[in-house]
């Protein structure tokens, strides 16, 4: 079921996140890879900056997370994962949907790994365009709060909302 989480699920937040990075290891270059792959220092600093998360729990543990953060004019969905043994049981897809009904912009812009096709495959079959690399270039340095490195390495996907 998907609920609200909160600063009393931020170790089980941490936990799913490290977990479920495991994907991107040999996938995503060497330079951009750490363990764990995001620190709490890192988790404290995107909660302090406005990212909302929610999560899919399943008998009290949760198995996915996906961020909501507003930024200026636009929505940025941030940070989803699904503990590996939990993919590809539309966790991910009912999250999604979830934060999408909490968009109040007309653009919600999500980035990943530009060799993570899985995710951009994911994205695009929900309705989200992959962007030029010039106007992903702007966008990930007006959004986003990341090294120049991972700008180089990244792609944004946008959806545009009606009404």
């Amino acid at each position: 079921m998907i609920c609200e989480l909160s600063s009393s699920d931020f170790k089980d937040i941490l936990r799913v996140v490290n977990e479920a990075a495991i994907a991107y290891k040999g996938i995503i270059p060497g330079d951009r890879w750490r363990e764990p792959f995001m620190p709490e220092s890192e988790l404290r600093e995107e909660i302090a900056a406005g990212v909302e998360f929610c999560g899919w729990k399943e008998n009290g543990e949760l198995v996915g997370v996906m961020g909501i953060q507003r930024v200026r004019d636009v929505t940025l969905i941030r940070h989803a994962y699904v503990l590996t043994n939990r993919q590809h049981g539309g966790i991910g897809v009912r999250l999604l949907q979830h934060l999408l009904t909490r968009a109040r912009t007309p653009e919600v812009l999500v980035g990943t790994w530009e060799v993570a096709l899985w995710a951009i495959r994911f994205y695009e079959k929900h309705g989200f365009q992959l962007t030029f690399r010039e106007e992903t270039n702007r966008l990930l340095k007006e959004y986003w709060r990341i090294p120049d490195r991972q700008v180089e390495t990244s792609v944004v996907l946008k959806l545009r909302r009606h009404g």
